[in-house]
């Protein structure tokens, strides 16, 4: 009779310990779903420090740290278009203790035009941070007053107008493609390696105009006025340029999808609990006046966007951007 119940005792234990151990998400050492987390977290970001992607990711692994109990660690990993991070990053552990600083339409775009061995569905969307969206922008000595000046100018003389966007394959760029193929308007792209020289091309008049992220640095130029903002990128006008038309207010009704979407993604895989624990984190933070005013209100979504509707925007993105894209890819 011991015997007997000794040896069922044992095989009830056995079973237990390879239930739990099967319920470990990944095996990665950092225990179950519903413990989550019980170790540091990293936000690898795929640009350098100091810029809206970092800081984004700062600001808000700020507040996970506190609200999640652990250690949260911003690395800067930038490199060929963000393809550095995020190769690493699909390659790890989808257990919720490695995540990403998702750049729409960066991060989805880059694998349309090369063969960066990822793509949209080696992730797991998280939650939006912030959104910048991009303005068009000529110097305060500009010839062109306002938009509808410039923009009649391009349709008279194509490609004659140059127009800096930052990189070649950015959004901004993809949308001035865009806007020749399907309106007919063309400029010459110029791409430049940051802001800080795209600065300097509007104010030393390399460029006739910028199409760029209104991010802080921009919007400081535009309130010192040495830049005169065109036009603006999403479908209804921002607050802090008031008096700026969207390009759909303009005759440009589908190019409204140049807003940089700055979130969190995790590697594909991870478990749906662990999504909703970080989500609900980053609800909160995003509803903290701190966190909101580390951001600059100004870019913070006035309603959150979690892990659906985050998705939802990417797929619309691919779906709009990805015949230009492969023909960039292909040129």
């Amino acid at each position: 009779m011991g015997i007997r119940w000794f040896s069922r005792a044992a095989a009830l234990v056995a079973a237990l310990t390879l239930a739990v151990s099967c319920s470990s998400p990944s095996g990665g050492g950092g225990g179950t779903a519903a413990e989550y987390p019980s170790e540091e977290i990293r936000i690898i970001v795929p640009y350098t420090a100091g810029g809206p992607t970092d800081l984004a990711a700062r600001a808000m692994g700020g507040f996970l740290e506190q609200r999640l109990g652990q250690p949260v660690l911003v690395e800067n990993k930038p490199g060929a278009a963000g393809s550095v991070a995020m190769t690493e990053f699909v390659g790890e552990e989808p257990d919720g203790y490695t995540l990403t600083l998702v750049a729409a339409p960066s991060t989805v775009v880059t694998p349309l035009i090369q063969d960066v061995g990822y793509g949209l569905d080696d992730f797991d969307t998280v939650g939006v941070i912030t959104e910048i969206p991009s303005v068009l922008a000529v110097g305060a000595g500009s010839p062109f007053p306002d938009a509808r000046a410039f923009l009649d100018a391009a349709r008279a003389r194509p490609g004659e107008l140059t127009v800096g966007t930052p990189g070649a394959t950015t959004s901004q760029a993809i949308e001035l493609r865009r806007l020749a193929g399907e309106y007919g308007v063309e400029v010459t792209v110029v791409p430049f390696d940051g802001n800080a020289e795209l600065i300097q091309a509007v104010l030393g008049g390399t460029v006739d105009a910028v199409f760029v992220n209104a991010s802080q640095d921009i919007r400081e130029q535009i309130g010192a006025g040495d830049f005169r903002p065109l036009a603006i990128s999403p479908a209804q006008r921002v607050r802090y340029l008031p008096d700026t038309p969207t390009l759909a207010e303009l005759g440009f009704p589908e190019l409204t999808y140049s807003t940089s979407i700055f979130g969190l993604g995790a590697p594909a895989g991870t478990p749906p609990e662990i999504i909703g624990r970080l989500e609900e984190a980053m609800r909160a933070g995003l509803a903290d006046p701190a966190v909101r005013a580390q951001l600059d209100e100004a870019y913070v979504p006035d309603e959150f966007v979690g892990a659906a509707e985050f998705r939802a925007r990417l797929d619309r993105i691919v779906e709009v951007y990805g015949p230009v894209a492969r023909q960039l890819g292909a040129d």
